[in-house]
């Protein structure tokens, strides 16, 4: 039997989604092979919460737990964590010098993700495209007209290191601009402001499963709102409809450009992809290493399609971080 400890929580906005995400590990997790630990890392605390929801600290000099005076290790870590520590290489540093394994993908692999602006800049030359962009630090100079010039209008602001849609708006005018900029910052201290692209918006799971790299069955992101913002994301404000209703040639085009963007990057464990497609090319967005896995999120509909239950695609995930 394998201690397997299921980080979750974080430091950023997305903590709430995490902590369901880590809930739904713990729950599909084979118990024949495996013992799950729920651990939430948070600024203030790590802590291992077990079934009374009782809190034992963890000693971050090992990584180990003293429950009732015995002390215990794990053997791998499924990492749940969305944002920072968790999806921006912190954690996954932190683990390699213990010498733990860890589900994710390594930490360099992680840093570059979570940067959209590092990201989308590595993986243009090799053919994959991406919409005109226009980078913000914070305290620099805000020259609306500059950046309209390049991106035109609308278009979207969104903070370079955040997920789950929080920070992002869809500005129509240029006096939007400066408010949509201070609720990015609120986020984070660098911005992206996209142009927008009017297409067809997919999210596509490439994974490596049993030793291949494969790609899962896309879906189709059909927002009621104005864009896949977080109401649409996680309060039923969308549709997603799985396999995404474009012709077999395109849907092999976009599974093509994912999978050698994770091909390229060296990339291991889970990835969602999120890409537009317009006039049939598809422009990519961002790539979330550690994505959701709540039942409704986009990654486990995705294994469902392909006939990968819960506890398969966790059982791989920790196999092959194991491996």
């Amino acid at each position: 039997m394998k201690n397997i400890a299921i980080i979750m929580g974080g430091y950023s906005s997305e903590y709430k989604i995490s902590l369901i995400s880590g809930n739904v590990v713990h729950q599909y997790l084979d118990k024949t092979k495996y013992a799950g630990f729920r651990i939430h890392i948070f600024k203030e605390k790590w802590v291992y919460v077990d079934e009374n929801d009782a809190e034992f600290p963890i000693d971050k000099n090992d990584f180990s737990v003293n429950v009732n005076g015995q002390k215990i290790t794990f053997d791998c870590v499924f990492n749940a964590i969305h944002g920072t520590p968790g999806e921006d290489g912190l954690m996954q540093a932190y683990f390699e010098l213990l010498n733990i394994p860890q589900s994710s993908c390594d930490y360099y692999q992680s840093a570059l993700t979570f940067n959209k602006r590092d990201l989308l800049s590595v993986l243009k030359p090799y053919g994959i495209k991406t919409a005109i962009s226009y980078y913000l630090n914070k305290g620099d100079v805000i020259n609306t007209a500059e950046i309209v010039k390049k991106v035109g209008l609308p278009c979207f602001v969104k903070p370079n290191k955040a997920g789950s849609s929080f920070g992002i708006s869809k500005v129509k005018t240029e006096a939007e601009l400066p408010i949509a900029i201070e609720v990015a910052y609120k986020e984070d201290n660098e911005i992206i402001i996209e142009s927008f692209l009017d297409g067809t918006e997919v999210s596509v799971g490439v994974i490596n499963y049993k030793g291949e790299i494969k790609v899962l069955p896309i879906t189709e992101i059909v927002s009621d709102n104005d864009f896949f913002d977080y109401e649409a994301k996680y309060e039923g404000k969308s549709q997603e409809i799985t396999p995404a209703r474009i012709s077999d040639e395109l849907t092999q085009k976009v599974g093509e450009t994912a999978k050698r963007a994770y091909e390229v990057l060296k990339m291991k464990g889970f990835s969602r992809s999120e890409f537009i497609i317009v006039d049939n090319e598809p422009y990519m967005l961002e790539m979330n290493t550690i994505p959701g896995l709540t039942t409704e999120s986009l990654i486990p509909q995705q294994a469902k399609a392909a006939g990968i239950s819960l506890e398969d695609l966790f059982t791989n995930a920790i196999e092959l971080a194991l491996s």
